[in-house]
């Protein structure tokens, strides 16, 4: 079982780095993993690094590029003014919708061409993430 999840692993980063590359984000990966972070919600700077993986020196950097760019908006808290929520721009939903548009064009092109039913691949491969990540985040569910 420990090998088939460490070749389980290495699939799953492989398949994130190729989709990554179709959705030409036009941004480092660091950058729309804040962004995807914001997607669900608006979050507190100090929060966002838990989300993304980086470090929170790192995640103020990010959001500073991605505040330039016009794609996510940092408020003060008006109940406690220490606190900065980050909120996503219209602008930061189109480029993720863009993205993930184009990774998905290519990902049912290549199983449409490279696999003999899609439809059950897709429910199979569904089934299997949703259940990974109900182990993992039992709580989410």
């Amino acid at each position: 079982m420990e090998q088939a999840t460490r070749g389980l692993l290495g699939g799953i980063g492989r398949l994130s780095r190729t989709l990554f590359r179709t959705g030409e984000y036009g941004l480092p990966r660091s950058y729309a993993s804040a962004l995807d972070a914001l997607e669900e919600a608006p979050r507190r700077v100090t929060d966002l690094a838990p989300f993304t993986g980086l470090t929170q020196p790192r995640v103020t950097v990010v959001l500073q590029e991605l505040e330039e760019r016009g794609l996510v908006q940092r408020q003060r808290c008006t109940e406690d003014r220490r606190v900065t929520r980050v909120f996503i721009t219209p602008l930061g939903r189109e480029l993720l919708e863009q993205a993930r548009q184009r990774m998905l064009t290519a990902l049912l092109g290549a199983l449409h061409a490279n696999v003999d039913d899609p439809e059950a691949t897709v429910i199979a491969a569904s089934e299997a993430v949703c259940a990974l990540v109900k182990a993992l985040e039992p709580e989410v569910s």
